[in-house]
């Protein structure tokens, strides 16, 4: 029985003793720097580009109609110019409703993919971790969550490039 106790004090003993393998991950770097979401960036960018030209020229065409307008309605009567002034106000309620749409549209797509990138690189940090013997792998942030580390236990860097290794592979 005396030795019973001794071998659980001893069990005990090295389990507290052993150290916990605990790094730390630049939230803000690992996300911003994972080539999927740069490519995503860059694919987005280029419907935000085409957006503003179609908008553009939408725009362009509207005003020169209303310049148009102006002009025909120097020789209309007072009945036809309200009605001119309506579809005119109607055409632009129209574009407005359309640009806001495709703004939506963008909006949404944007919030999704990088949801999506968020919870991949959550995934891979975790499946990276556990496979690396971690105990805990903290996230910091400008909010502070891990005010200091050693450099020897950020592994941002290491991540980093295994995530985006990973996402190459694909």
């Amino acid at each position: 029985m005396k030795n019973l106790g001794i071998a659980i004090l001893t069990l005990i003993s090295f389990t507290a003793c052993q150290q916990q393998k605990i790094g730390f991950v630049d939230n803000g770097v690992l996300i911003n720097e994972y080539q999927e979401r740069v490519d995503i960036e860059a694919k987005l960018q280029t419907k935000v580009d085409a957006f503003k030209m179609r908008t553009d020229s939408l725009r362009s065409a509207f005003e020169l109609e209303i310049k148009e307008a102006e002009l025909k309605a120097r020789k209309m009567s007072q009945s036809d110019i309200q009605k001119l002034s309506q579809q005119l106000q109607q055409k632009e309620q129209v574009l407005s409703q359309r640009v806001q749409f495709e703004q939506q549209q963008i909006a949404q797509e944007s919030q999704t993919l990088n949801d999506s990138v968020i919870n991949k690189v959550k995934d891979f940090v975790r499946a990276y971790g556990k496979s690396n013997s971690y105990n805990f792998i903290l996230g910091s942030n400008e909010a502070g969550s891990v005010l200091y580390g050693k450099d020897a236990s950020d592994l941002t860097q290491e991540i980093l490039k295994a995530l985006n290794e990973s996402y190459t592979k694909n």
